[in-house]
């Protein structure tokens, strides 16, 4: 048997740490809006996670998670897609960084459109075709592919948790789908 050293810069922070470093400072997130896309590359499909969310209610959410210390953007994307919707989704990275929108979500309702009540949170959001097989990972129950006309309705919005429908809609909108 074999002791190892702990990676020093692993880029995870323990349950603890975590916990304490919510408390202050804002963390910096992706999420990802999976869509797919037809021969001249216009949204046919949106695909949207449904998962038990922090409060123990089942909602619909998007692929979301931490950028790691020392992770580019692009790795963290591709991490939190393949985590999400398997690895046999077969993403297709946006070329360029930018997002289409950026979301910060704040620990009290009201200050913004977002909201997270466990911390104080800047996601960098981009809509990213998949071309693969999508199986739900993690905590995820299951994807659903909707029309943009669903994924943009009232009660799709009412299902997601923390603002994620407004999110929801500014990808939409993003990529001229939202009418």
């Amino acid at each position: 048997m074999s002791v190892r050293t702990p990676d020093p810069n692993s880029g995870w922070l323990s349950d603890n740490e975590l916990a304490e470093v919510r408390q202050r400072l804002p963390l910096l997130y992706v999420e990802a809006v999976p869509v797919r896309v037809d021969g001249l590359g216009q949204v046919v499909e949106v695909g949207v996670l449904l998962r038990v969310g922090s409060s123990g209610t089942i909602a619909r959410t998007l692929v979301s998670g931490r950028v790691m210390y020392g992770e580019t953007l692009r790795d963290a994307l591709f991490r939190h897609l393949e985590k999400d919707l398997g690895p046999m989704a077969f993403p297709q990275l946006p070329a360029s960084p930018i997002p289409f929108q950026v979301a910060e979500y704040f620990p009290l309702p009201g200050v913004s459109a977002f909201y997270d009540e466990r911390q104080h949170a800047v996601a960098l959001a981009y809509v990213v075709p998949v071309t693969g097989t999508c199986d739900p990972r993690q905590d995820a129950l299951e994807l659903t592919w909707m029309t943009p006309e669903e994924a943009a309705s009232p009660t799709v919005s009412e299902e997601m948790e923390g603002g994620r429908g407004a999110l929801l809609r500014a990808a939409l909108a993003s990529v001229g789908k939202l009418v």
